[in-house]
């Protein structure tokens, strides 16, 4: 895996270093893979667990509460992160089950109701009478954490939530020096909204021929600024970027994509190879989502998630533990028919029949909102002169490494009220944040 440092590189994951005796000066270590995501999946599709759903739902529920209580033992203050998702709900309601004392549970909030999960966690803490704690994200808490953000991750990450994130680990911290998560419970168990959107495009985009969706991209991206009802140019022309794409799994990157074209706002960009674009890494699967929640499984967990709460509960010197991604969980779930965990339109089918069983239906089934954060209105309220400063059209002309003016472009249109460019905007941010932190030497 790559750093952004020249000469440095991560280890992968399910993969240590052995130095051994005797080595020469200068010899790499050897990396021994003792854990593979793609076997995991293969063995798993090659021998279904059977039995009626409560058999099944009784062994997810006994599995997954020998991990839970297996990651609490600590012998420092422990704790959990509470979303009052099906998640983090799930791990919450297994620790309390198994404890003679309540739970220390921790959630963000924010003013914004759109965005706002605090009730809901408040509700899921009260049914399960855990020792509930929350803070509400204002401009005083962003301003003193988000300069920070270089500091934290040490290299360019543009997830927004790594915001939140920081936030709820300091806040942890103050009670609690352990503290478990529900990290892992959308790729391991399907949770995602995108599996269904992208299976559903397929079917259309599937049946026509490459030569006529090439056509259709072509149209729709020569359009310089189109506009019919409420479409956009931008998002007529990420719609072109999915028509051109070949494959199912194509079709899965670019709609995953925050940026489609990348050399438009990157000057002298090169693509390098990642699992999206290694065929040798995907495994063996006749299912489309399957598929796709093994790639996130492989890249945008590893690489996104848990990076976000690895280095900011680091940073604040708390422990994080996440039971989902115990290797029998995730060898269990692979076993699981897709059937199980995606039906209906619901995601985490299997894991809200377990859910049920220690939280009222109301407060579980209600749609899903993910870990998202106002970002608009940060980048024109509070963050504004922040961002400002480090998008200067001077400062990106001398640097060199983005288009100014495209990025100006950007900015001024998020500031006018256009709000399609602010997940990019956080990108390019943390990148020039990034650079200022190098260029003072941190």
């Amino acid at each position: 895996m790559r750093a952004i440092y020249r000469g440095v590189r991560k280890v992968t994951p399910a993969t240590i270093l052995a130095f051994r005796a005797g080595a020469r000066p200068g010899d790499p270590p050897e990396e021994c893979r003792y854990w593979s995501a793609r076997g995991a999946v293969e063995r798993g599709v090659a021998s279904r667990v059977r039995g009626s759903v409560g058999d099944i739902v009784d062994a997810l529920d006994g599995l997954l509460r020998g991990v839970v209580r297996r990651e609490m033992i600590a012998d420092v203050p422990l704790g959990a992160f509470l979303s009052g998702g099906i998640d983090s709900s799930t791990i919450v309601a297994l620790m309390q089950a198994q404890s003679s004392q309540r739970v220390r549970t921790f959630t963000i909030g924010f003013r914004e109701e759109r965005y706002n999960e605090a009730n809901y966690a408040n509700a899921v803490a009260e049914e399960l009478g855990t020792d509930h704690t929350e803070l509400y994200v204002g401009p005083a808490e962003l301003l003193a954490v988000v300069p920070r953000m270089p500091d934290i991750y040490d290299e360019p990450f543009g997830d927004s939530s790594q915001v939140p994130t920081a936030l709820l680990s300091e806040l942890t911290r103050q009670h609690v020096t352990v503290s478990l998560s529900g990290d892992g419970g959308d790729e391991v168990f399907g949770g995602y909204d995108h599996y269904r959107r992208a299976r559903r495009l397929w079917r259309v985009l599937g049946g026509l021929a490459v030569p006529l969706r090439r056509g259709l991209a072509g149209a729709a991206g020569s359009v310089p600024d189109f506009r019919l009802g409420a479409l956009s140019g931008d998002r007529v022309r990420n719609w072109a970027a999915v028509l051109r794409a070949e494959t199912a799994q194509e079709m899965y990157r670019e709609l995953m994509s925050n940026c489609r074209e990348p050399e438009t706002f990157v000057n002298h960009p090169t693509e390098l190879e990642t699992v999206f674009t290694d065929p040798g890494q995907w495994a063996e699967s006749a299912q489309l989502v399957e598929r796709m929640i093994l790639l996130d499984l492989m890249s945008f967990l590893p690489d996104d998630i848990l990076v976000k709460v690895d280095r900011a509960t680091m940073a604040a010197s708390l422990e994080s533990r996440a039971p989902f991604l115990d290797h029998e969980i995730v060898e269990f779930a692979w076993r699981v028919p897709l059937g199980l965990k995606i039906r209906n339109g619901d995601g985490k089918w299997l894991l809200r029949q377990l859910l049920y069983r220690y939280v009222p239906r109301p407060l579980v089934d209600r749609p899903k909102m993910g870990f998202a954060v106002p970002l608009d209105s940060w980048l024109t309220g509070p963050l504004r002169e922040w961002a400002s400063d480090l998008l200067a059209p001077a400062k990106l002309k001398r640097e060199g490494f983005l288009n100014a003016a495209v990025i100006t472009d950007t900015w001024q249109r998020q500031r006018r009220g256009s709000h399609r460019g602010s997940a990019l905007l956080w990108a390019v941010l943390m990148f020039q944040a990034w650079l200022d932190a190098q260029a003072r030497g941190r």
